[in-house]
């Protein structure tokens, strides 16, 4: 899978490309991932990314030409690329774990990265394919959703685990959340862990986990339940 990133912070994601799982995964060719400075694509001495709202207003606004530039020059024109083009935006879809999964599927996916008041809007007409947001709140910038964006992906691309069998029990993979987890020692300031998790019985421990993520999930995100009962799960 291929993922780049256009931002005008380039330099915001260098320890999270290069530590952990995302590392490792680059390092062993399962992803490739390059972010690439928005600055490249200007063409004045000032290297201009911005410029002053039409009609007024506070802020900067995003200019369409060097944006438009460099998604055509990583992902081509609209018309006729293959690759899916995402912008980071207060105004896009709420981002899940079923679109996480979709992206992992795509062979090439470019994340741009809002700034300021936002983008113009005949860049997103001319070279956007979609709009994403992680949540209902406002950042400075669409970075930090870009590396929850590849997190999320990332992890889902096959090989990138060392067990692929965790994606499917945790919180999300069948719209509810994981349930409660315990490590040595087996009894901590009074506290024990659960007799049945010690009991080797892998049948009851496996009934104990599912009636613990269905009560977490009536408790915490009842409308987890709902959208399971849409599903049909």
């Amino acid at each position: 899978m291929r993922i780049d990133v256009v931002t005008i912070f380039p330099e915001l994601f260098g320890p999270f490309l290069e530590t952990s799982l995302l590392g490792a995964a680059r390092e062993a060719g399962r992803i490739a991932l390059e972010v690439h400075d928005l600055r490249r694509w200007t063409h004045d001495r000032h290297r201009s990314v911005d410029d002053v709202p039409y009609g007024g207003g506070p802020g900067m606004v995003l200019r369409p030409e060097p944006l438009v530039e460099a998604i055509e020059a990583l992902a081509g024109p609209k018309a006729s690329r293959s690759a899916t083009v995402i912008l980071l935006s207060p105004q896009g879809a709420p981002f899940d774990q079923a679109g996480a999964r979709a992206l992992a599927a795509e062979g090439h996916v470019v994340l741009v990265c809002g700034r300021y008041e936002g983008v113009d809007q005949r860049a997103i007409d001319l070279a956007v394919d979609r709009e994403l947001t992680i949540g209902d709140y406002v950042l400075s910038g669409g970075e930090v959703p870009a590396m929850v964006v590849i997190e999320a992906v990332a992890r889902l691309v096959p090989g990138v685990l060392g067990n692929p069998a965790s994606v499917a029990t945790e919180s999300f993979g069948t719209a509810s959340l994981e349930g409660p987890q315990y490590t040595r020692p087996a009894v901590f300031r009074g506290l024990e862990v659960p007799a049945v998790l010690r009991s080797g019985n892998h049948a009851a421990i496996a009934r104990w986990r599912a009636e613990q993520a269905w009560e977490w999930t009536r408790r915490r995100r009842p409308d987890l339940l709902g959208r399971r009962r849409e599903e049909g799960s």
